[in-house]
């Protein structure tokens, strides 16, 4: 079976090998014209038809071609492509390629692709270069020939131009089958032996191609799937059998052309949308996509087409949606959807190849229709009259509920009002109920009998969503009646401020601190009482008026940054009375009724070289009754110790005048304000026989008691014990070493227990020889 090589057949050109001599080179292309020649009318996007070959003499590869026919793109080495897909009308295409050499000067070949019929014209010469093509033909096969080696040579060897051949995936064989055969020129002379390596042969996918090793036959072996791999990059070997002949290996690429054997596969199925009932003609709301595994560069295969084959249900009209080809996008074709009536539909879709004509797929499209507000919501009554009490925040008023004909629990169902008129003060709200159904009207502000009765509100409903078109909007009027209740008295201001001296006598009047009743209409009277007062330093009177009852104090704990707050109540005579409260602060201005004092008592200093201690005064008036302050030491004090004051004169430093012994003192000064308010501080001041700022005492102290001391009291005790022994103890024993002895009497006169131990008997004779022991 002879070789089918697609839609174009190229053929490789062998340029001429052997000994010449050298000659200049002339830049320009190597024809002037360019014979393409196809075997269909219908050439496609992508598709090669063949190369120029053009010259620059300076080396350079990459050539800006310019083509006269814009159907032709042209890569920079020459090749000629299809921009887009062109039919042969009359089964010619002629145009023009232009280049420019390194001077600038414009060279042009002349192409033309004609259409040939397959079998009178089935041999190689499908690419022809007029002026040097070299074309060998064997039983109208394409032979490859390599080019004869040459040694010696003066210039370099003209090489092969190797296109991509093609080939058509799927062929039904037989297989193997022949594709093409490749040839030395050095078989005219000596045996050759040819392999192929490469993609397909040697390396995988193995074994697709293989080749007769002595008549150089290429072959397929089996079908090709341009889906699994598109193109094989083969190189042709020869050599010689007897001879030691190796030609240089070239390499070949095999193109699998595309066949139309996928059919479009829908992404998903079925595809699933919303449109709302009230969407506009022509808008897109949803699109199919499916894909094609065929070639999508090079070919019509991939190129889907979608159609709607059918709508369900055919109403109102048959044809309620339109599909783009191209895109897949689904518009709207009429308008008239109604959810009520209709709520879904289902397409059924086909998705095409080859723009249409080629394998169809179908799937299905299924469309929900979602409610569109196109029903106004209605109050079920439209008018209202309700009793609220004054004074009231947060009280319901009404209740209006509403009917709505869209779908429920939707947007479009669901509703939201406002007052529209009758509240310039604001005084109420309205929110959505519970039940989305019902407009809850309230109070936001407390509302007064005094000031205004009676409220007529307009109240319109809306849904969340907008309406669709033009409709009306429902309106009710709520006539809110305000009731009168009692009202507290209230104080004006709510905190009244005073400002007296703290030392004002009991009795003394304050302030006159009254309250109104808001209650105009009723004619009530007015009472006072205390209602906090921390220190119990106030009393009111029935008609309001504050007096003093103990004397008050600005130094006192309940006297915050001077001033002291009370509350004062105001009852009316109701008989549900109500009680309204009032703040009265009384800034309390300072008098000097304390004097200063140091704050320190007991000080610790060395007797050597020790600083000044620092001394802090303290005065519980404020300016102008506090420092600077003045210190005079009292009594021995100013004879041992100096003070001074520091720049501000609120402390002081207390140093000694000489070096002192160690032990306490006891010092008085006397502290004075600058308004003449004095007094005595004590302090204990502990010295030591130490120097400088580390106080420590030595061992004259012991225990924290000085030796003289100690010694004076272990001196006491000692007295203590020896007049013990004198009146008590020595008697005793005394009268028992030294007993009488009268008359022969061994035996003391008394017991030794005898209180009487120093007394004799007058008729004793004491004394004597007798008396010996």
């Amino acid at each position: 079976m002879t070789v089918r090589l697609g839609t174009l057949f190229v053929i490789f050109k062998i340029l001429s090998c052997g000994f010449a001599e050298e000659s200049p080179c002339t830049p320009g292309f190597e024809s002037k014209l360019l014979v393409v020649k196809v075997h269909k009318d219908h050439l496609h996007k992508g598709e090669r038809l063949g190369r120029v070959v053009f010259s620059t003499c300076d080396g350079r590869t990459g050539i800006d071609f310019q083509s006269t026919d814009q159907e032709i793109d042209l890569n920079m080495d020459g090749t000629l492509m299809m921009r887009r897909s062109v039919t042969l009308h009359e089964g010619l295409k002629e145009f023009s390629v232009s280049a420019w050499d390194f001077s600038g000067k414009k060279h042009t070949v002349f192409v033309r692709v004609e259409r040939v019929d397959y079998h009178k014209d089935h041999d190689v010469n499908t690419l022809m270069n007029t002026s040097s093509v070299q074309t060998k033909s064997l039983s109208d096969d394409l032979i490859l020939i390599f080019p004869k080696s040459s040694l010696g040579l003066n210039r370099a060897k003209r090489c092969w131009i190797l296109p991509p051949l093609t080939l058509h995936e799927n062929g039904k064989g037989p297989f193997p089958m022949r594709l093409f055969q490749i040839k030395s020129d050095s078989a005219s002379e000596t045996p050759m032996a040819y392999k192929i390596t490469g993609e397909g042969a040697d390396q995988d996918p193995k074994g697709i191609f293989q080749i007769d090793r002595l008549s150089g036959w290429v072959s397929v072996t089996q079908q090709l799937d341009r889906e699994k791999k598109a193109s094989y990059k083969l190189v042709a070997h020869a050599t010689g059998v007897d001879a030691n002949i190796v030609e240089k290996p070239f390499e070949f690429i095999v193109t699998v052309m595309d066949q139309n054997d996928n059919k479009p596969v829908f992404t998903q199925n079925p595809f699933n949308a919303n449109v709302p009932e009230a969407l506009e003609k022509g808008e897109v709301f949803m699109t199919v996509t499916a894909t094609d595994a065929d070639d999508k560069e090079n070919t019509d295969n991939a190129d889907i087409s979608y159609a709607i084959i059918s709508q369900d249900p055919p109403s109102p009209k048959p044809n309620m949606f339109a599909i783009n080809p191209v895109s897949g996008g689904i518009s709207m074709l009429e308008t008239g959807l109604d959810r009520e009536q209709w709520s879904s539909y289902t397409l059924v879709i086909t998705a095409t190849d080859m723009n249409g004509e080629g394998g169809s797929t179908t799937g299905t499209a299924v469309i929900t229709v979602t409610d569109s507000n196109n029903n106004a919501p209605l109050f079920e009554q439209t008018l209202y009259t309700v009793s609220v009490p004054e004074n009231q925040v947060g009280a319901e008023v009404a209740k209006l509920p509403v009917t709505d004909g869209d779908e429920p629990e939707s947007t479009a169902w669901s509703t939201k009002y406002r007052v529209i008129g009758g509240d310039k003060g604001g005084f109420f709200n309205v929110s959505t109920g519970p039940s989305r159904l019902e407009g809850v009207i309230t109070t936001v502000k407390p509302l007064n009998y005094e000031k205004n009765k009676q409220y007529i509100l307009s109240v319109i409903v809306v849904n969340d969503d907008k309406f669709v078109g033009p409709l009306p909007t429902s309106t009710a009027t709520v006539t809110v009646n305000v009731e009168d209740e009692n009202e507290p008295p209230e104080f004006n201001p709510k905190e009244k401020f005073i400002s007296k001296p703290e030392d004002l006598p009991v009795g003394s009047d304050l302030v006159n601190y009254t309250a109104t009743d808001p209650d105009t209409e009723k004619k009530q009277k007015i009472i006072y009482r205390i209602g906090n007062d921390p220190s119990g330093w106030l009393s009111v009177t029935d008609a309001g008026q504050i007096q003093v009852k103990k004397p008050m104090d600005r130094e006192n704990p309940s006297v915050k940054d001077g001033k002291y707050k009370a509350v004062i109540l105001a009852l009316d005579d109701a008989d549900t009375p109500t009680t309204g409260t009032g703040t009265l602060v009384i800034e309390l201005q300072d008098v000097n009724d304390n004097a200063p004092v140091i704050h320190e008592r007991t000080i610790e200093l060395c007797n050597q070289d020790s600083g000044p201690v620092l001394l802090s005064i303290t005065d519980n008036d404020g300016p102008p009754f506090a420092g600077p302050f003045t210190v005079e030491p009292q009594g021995d004090t100013s004879k041992n110790w100096s003070v001074f004051f520091n720049e501000t004169g609120h402390y002081l430093s207390l140093k000694p005048q000489s070096q002192l012994e160690q032990r306490e003192y006891n010092l008085v000064l006397r502290v004075t304000d600058r308004e003449g308010q004095s007094q005595e501080s004590a302090i204990q001041a502990s010295v030591c026989d130490c120097k400088g700022e580390a106080f420590q005492c030595t061992n004259k102290q012991v225990a924290g008691v000085p030796l003289l001391g100690f010694l004076g009291i272990l001196g006491g005790i000692l007295l203590f014990v020896l007049l013990i022994l004198k009146l008590y103890i020595l008697p005793r024993y005394l009268l028992f070493f030294s007993s009488c002895s009268c008359r022969g009497k061994t035996t003391p006169l008394l017991s030794v227990d005898d209180v009487r131990v120093n007394i004799c008997y007058d008729d004793e004779e004491c004394g004597g020889e007798g008396d010996q022991n």
